[in-house]
């Protein structure tokens, strides 16, 4: 019998591959074994996978009778109906299958799919998810969440896709594979994967959920309350929705009911370290600063080596940690189990404690463990950037512009602050938004998004019917972001340096505004800031002065082909004339003068970013010159500027 095993296992695995080999095989098994019905069941499959589906109901039909109790069989038998247009005797078998054997996934997704066909909507939905549940039993799925877990994303999503590519409509395996792209920021074919298993499993509430998700990684905050809120009307308790619409209204600029929810969810859950972060966050981004660090405080004394909320009270950048404090975190490095991200966290924490203690070195070696551990795990590519750049100076010449006279919309409300982070944005947007005209937002993801929708290399085919609607999809996008009716709103998304071109193409009357600080001043800013989200070439010395670099060198062309449309504050400049370089701002942006722009620090209003506490202060002279107790070890920075360096504040030829 081992002999007829072994041969049935090979048969087994021909089947999907090669059927007519399989056949070839099983063929010789059954004349040593007539009538065995596990060889007869590969016979059927490997039958209607070779397009012989009279041959396989044949064979199936027979063993059924003489097998009734085979749950695999009656799958088979159902599958082959199926082919042959017959939804009735499908659904039959596969009612069969399920009931003979409750935890066959498979048999499951078969009659939810005939089911659906049929226009049974609510009869599918019940199938697909029982084929969830049934899926907590899959050996395959099983083995993909194991990897998932271990973090072995490769495995996994080979698996998933193989998986699909056997069983497409697997909703478990499709809610999986959105898990997974999640997981590695392609968050838009994560929401397509959960659109398509939220269409064949309405009922699929984990999916819902997970969608919701992924929408407010996508900056799509209407359309996630929208998903969410069903799930909240139907479970209002449900800390995870809480949360999860707390963060949701926040990205949208609704800080006082987000804190409203945090608020709730601890008063039923007082010992969750991480919702009192996230509350300490809220209450930073509104300048509450004593109440966002009892928040912060609270986080750490129920999980003491909980790394984000030591360096969140570090982000703060006006507190000073005790001695205690960098005990209490050097005893959290040395926890054996001390989660990666945790660690990495420490670092930068303690980067800042013995910076602002004045132990240089020790700081120094503090970031770069933080950095390092970082960097392991973020896929960035210097050279993709700098052959971006070429690209673009390629594609936005001075005739491209000329050509395109007139086109895009000709709103003026726009007014893009770009830069590298840590350059002095921060400072030019509390400036701006203390006019009486001008609203400040937050970091918009909507031009990159529009960027990516329209595809960069097809940006040229673009007609001027197109253009425009990119300009008026900008505003209706961002509109969620303008709480006062003031004509004129600040993006701040630093990185949208790298899309100027496409914004003077689309909102030709809009203000673009370059922050520049001092190359070594800003970049060895960035190497001490961790990120919560993006920023991933701050995480090393070269690929910070290789970012640079091609910023100067984009921004440059730029103002080559369009002379004039960038004005370019540097941070040094402002801090030594604060009142001419405020005026020659305003100017730019086509804005009287307004004495409340030079008590910038007075205004209240929220702000989302690392130099929050700092723009509630007056200007200070104070982070000008710190890089240079860290000059002798930014060789690697000062190589990777290069020209750019020595030229500042001008270019280099």
């Amino acid at each position: 019998m081992g002999s007829i095993g072994e041969a049935l296992a090979h048969a087994e695995r021909l089947a999907a591959a090669r059927p007519d080999l399989a056949l070839l095989q099983i063929d010789e098994i059954l004349r040593a074994a007539p009538g065995m019905p596990q060889a007869l069941l590969i016979k059927g499959r490997a039958q209607r996978l070779s397009g012989k589906i009279e041959a396989a109901r044949e064979t199936l039909s027979g063993l059924m009778a003489d097998q009734p109790r085979s749950a695999a069989t009656a799958l088979e038998l159902g599958l082959v109906h199926y082919l042959m247009g017959d939804a009735a005797a499908a659904t039959a078998a596969f009612q069969n299958a399920t009931r003979l054997k409750p935890d066959m996934a498979e048999g499951w997704t078969a009659l939810a799919d005939v089911l659906r066909l049929a226009g049974d909507e609510a009869g599918a939905d019940r199938a697909y998810l029982a084929g969830v549940r049934a899926s907590a039993g899959d050996p395959v799925l099983m083995e993909a969440a194991l990897a998932l877990s271990d973090n072995r994303l490769d495995v996994a999503e080979r698996m998933l896709r193989d998986r699909l590519k056997e069983r497409p409509t697997d909703v478990a395996a499709i809610r999986m594979l959105a898990e997974l792209a999640g997981r590695l920021g392609r968050y838009r074919d994560a929401a397509s994967l959960l659109e398509r298993a939220i269409e064949l499993a309405p009922g699929f509430i984990a999916a819902r959920h997970n969608y919701a998700l992924v929408l407010h990684r996508l900056s799509r905050g209407e359309e996630a309350l929208a998903v969410l809120d069903p799930l909240l009307a139907a479970d209002p308790a449900n800390p995870s929705y809480r949360n999860l619409k707390a963060a949701i209204l926040s990205g949208i600029g609704d800080f006082e009911q987000a804190i409203a929810i945090y608020r709730d969810v601890l008063e039923a859950y007082p010992n969750q370290p991480k919702v009192w972060m996230s509350l300490g966050h809220m209450l930073k981004t509104l300048g509450r600063q004593d109440e966002s660090i009892a928040a912060y405080r609270r986080a750490i004394a129920l999980q003491p080596g909980l790394g984000e909320a030591w360096w969140s009270l570090a982000n703060l950048k006006t507190i000073r940690f005790t001695d205690e404090d960098v005990a209490a975190m050097c005893a959290a490095l040395d926890a054996p189990d001390l989660d990666g991200e945790d660690r990495f966290h420490l670092e930068f924490a303690l980067g800042k404690a013995e910076e602002d203690a004045g132990h240089a070195e020790a700081s120094f070696a503090h970031y770069v463990e933080g950095n390092r551990g970082r960097r392991a795990v973020i896929d960035y590519d210097a050279a993709g950037l700098t052959r971006a750049v070429a690209r673009n100076e390629a594609l936005y010449t001075a005739d491209f512009f000329a050509e395109r006279e007139g086109w895009g919309c000709p709103a003026r409300d726009p007014i893009f602050v770009v830069s590298l982070p840590r350059s002095g944005s921060t400072l030019i947007e509390q400036i701006l938004s203390s006019h009486s005209e001008v609203e400040g937002t937050s970091e918009l993801p909507d031009i990159a998004a529009l960027v990516a929708e329209t595809g960069p290399g097809k940006v040229a085919d673009l007609d001027r019917e197109a253009v425009r609607a990119l300009g008026d999809a900008y505003l209706d996008r961002t509109r969620v972001q303008r709480k006062t009716g003031r004509p004129l709103f600040i993006d701040k998304m630093p990185n949208n340096w790298a899309f100027t071109g496409f914004i003077r193409l689309i909102l030709p009357n809009a203000t673009i505004i370059d922050a520049r600080r001092h190359p070594l001043g800003c970049c060895l800013s960035n190497f001490k800031q961790h990120f919560a989200r993006g920023q991933t070439f701050t995480y090393d010395l070269a690929d910070i002065g290789h970012y640079y670099r091609d910023y100067v060198r984009w921004m440059a062309h730029l103002d080559r082909v369009q002379p004039g449309k960038v004005h370019r504050v540097f941070y040094e400049r402002m801090v030594e004339d604060q009142e001419a370089e405020t005026r020659a701002l305003l100017a730019a942006v086509g804005l009287p003068f307004e004495e409340a722009c030079l008590r910038f620090h007075e205004t209240e209003r929220a702000v989302r970013t690392a130099s929050s506490e700092q723009v509630r202060r007056p200007i200070f002279r104070d982070g000008m010159e710190q890089w240079k107790q860290f000059d002798r070890w930014l060789g690697p920075l000062k190589d990777a500027l290069g020209p750019v360096l020595d030229a500042y504040p001008e270019v280099p030829a």
